[in-house]
C-alpha cells in the first residue's frame, strides 16, 4: 500500500472546508492519512479517540458530505481521487469490495452512492457501470424516473427532498463556486422550494444555474468621447 498522501487545495481551501473547527478539520486529515489506497477507512471511531477528537467532529464530516458512512462502519474520504492518484506499481486494492461495490465516481471525480437495494437496470455513472433502482423506484438507461413497480403497482413518484444547509456547502465545494449556501437555502425556502410556479425537481440543477448567473460579466470599456463628435 502507498504510504504517501495527498490533499487538493480546491477541497481544502473550500469554505465548506475552512468553516469547520479545526478540530474537524485535523480529524479529516487524520482520517485521510490512514486511508487504504482507495479511500476507505475502518476504524474511524478509534482514529478519533486517537487523535482528541470529539464524536461532534466526526458527525459534523459525515453532515458536510467529506465522509460517506457505510452500515458495516466503515467511512470512504468522498473527495479520495480528487486529492490522490496512486501509481498502479504501488497500488493495493481496498479490502472493503462490498462497500466500494455501492459507489460510483460522479464528473468532480468524487465518489457518489449508488442505489442497489434491489437492481432492476444498469447505468453509467461517470466512469462506472452502476446499479441505480430500489425497491419501489426504477431508473431508466438516461436516469429518468420510471413508474413504480412495488408489488406491482403502479406508486407515485419519490418526493423532492429539500436539502439542507451543510449539503448545499458540501456540494458547493465540489462545485468551486462562491455562492453563499445560507443564502440558496433561505431563497428557495421562501418560496417553498419552487422555481417559478413549478415545483423543484433537483435542488443541484437550481445550484448550478446560480452559477451560471453569478458568472462575473464583462464590462466594455466606456467609449471615449472624439473631438470630432462631441455636441457643441
Amino acid at each position: 500500500m502507498a504510504e504517501r498522501r495527498m490533499f487538493s487545495k480546491r477541497i481544502i481551501d473550500s469554505d465548506a472546508f475552512l468553516d469547520m473547527p479545526l478540530s474537524t478539520q485535523a480529524l479529516y486529515f487524520h482520517l485521510s492519512m490512514r486511508a487504504d489506497d482507495d479511500g476507505f477507512v475502518s476504524n474511524p471511531r478509534r482514529i478519533r479517540t486517537m487523535v482528541g477528537a470529539s464524536e461532534d467532529d466526526l458527525k459534523l464530516l459525515i453532515a458536510k458530505r467529506f465522509l460517506l458512512t457505510f452500515e458495516s462502519g466503515v467511512v470512504v474520504i468522498k473527495h479520495w481521487r480528487i486529492h490522490n492518484y496512486i501509481n498502479p506499481d504501488r497500488y493495493t486494492p481496498t479490502t472493503y469490495v462490498e462497500e466500494k461495490s455501492t459507489l460510483a465516481l460522479d464528473d468532480k471525480k468524487a465518489y457518489t452512492e449508488c442505489l442497489h437495494d434491489v437492481v432492476q437496470d444498469v447505468v453509467q455513472v461517470g466512469d462506472k457501470m452502476c446499479t441505480q433502482v430500489r425497491l419501489g423506484k426504477v431508473i431508466d438507461r438516461k436516469g429518468k424516473d420510471k413508474e413504480s413497480i412495488e408489488g406491482g403497482q403502479a406508486a407515485s413518484r419519490s418526493k423532492f427532498v429539500k436539502p439542507s444547509v451543510e449539503e448545499i456547502a458540501a456540494y458547493c465545494a465540489e462545485r468551486n463556486n462562491d455562492i453563499d449556501p445560507e443564502q440558496f437555502f433561505d431563497f428557495y425556502e421562501s418560496k417553498g422550494w419552487k422555481v417559478g410556479n413549478q415545483s423543484m425537481k433537483d435542488w443541484k440543477a437550481a445550484v448550478r444555474t446560480w452559477e451560471r448567473r453569478e458568472k462575473p460579466k464583462k464590462v466594455l470599456p466606456k467609449e471615449t468621447p472624439s473631438k470630432y463628435n462631441r455636441e457643441e
